[in-house]
């Protein structure tokens, strides 16, 4: 469950990335490619990687620190992108947007990989595994 929510905000967060990015190459203003950037990386890399590795691991998927990582990375990016763009645009809410939209978003970071280093190793690929004989 985690895993495919994940994987789809990751796929929907990559579309709308290439399509600010095919916004900006038609109109020949890039003055958002830092947002295009972050939307790119964080949504459509961060996420799709993430969901990757909870559908690998559901065991690490089940726990209130995979559900905070998953709060805290959509917060993030949704307050990250918009503000990084009022920085850029010279709106005076940007720079408090792009601050806690960065704090959210480097905490998604540190749970995940608390998620990471906390999760047991696959028992099906694990070295120590040996199947059972007949």
């Amino acid at each position: 469950m985690l895993s495919r929510i994940f994987l789809r905000l990751g796929a929907s967060c990559g579309l709308v990335g290439m399509t600010l990015g095919v916004y900006m190459a038609a109109s020949h203003d890039h003055v958002l490619a830092p947002v295009h950037a972050h939307v790119n990386l964080i949504g459509w890399v961060g996420m799709f990687l993430a969901g990757l590795f909870y559908a690998q691991r559901p065991d690490a998927a089940g726990g209130t620190l995979a559900r905070a990582h998953l709060a805290f990375t959509v917060a993030g990016l949704l307050v990250l992108a918009p503000g990084l763009a009022g920085v850029l645009l010279g709106y005076p809410f940007g720079e408090l947007m792009a601050a806690l939209g960065s704090i959210l978003t480097i905490a998604a970071m540190a749970l995940f990989a608390v998620v990471v280093f906390r999760s047991e190793a696959n028992p099906a690929t694990s070295p120590d595994h040996r199947p059972a004989r007949h």
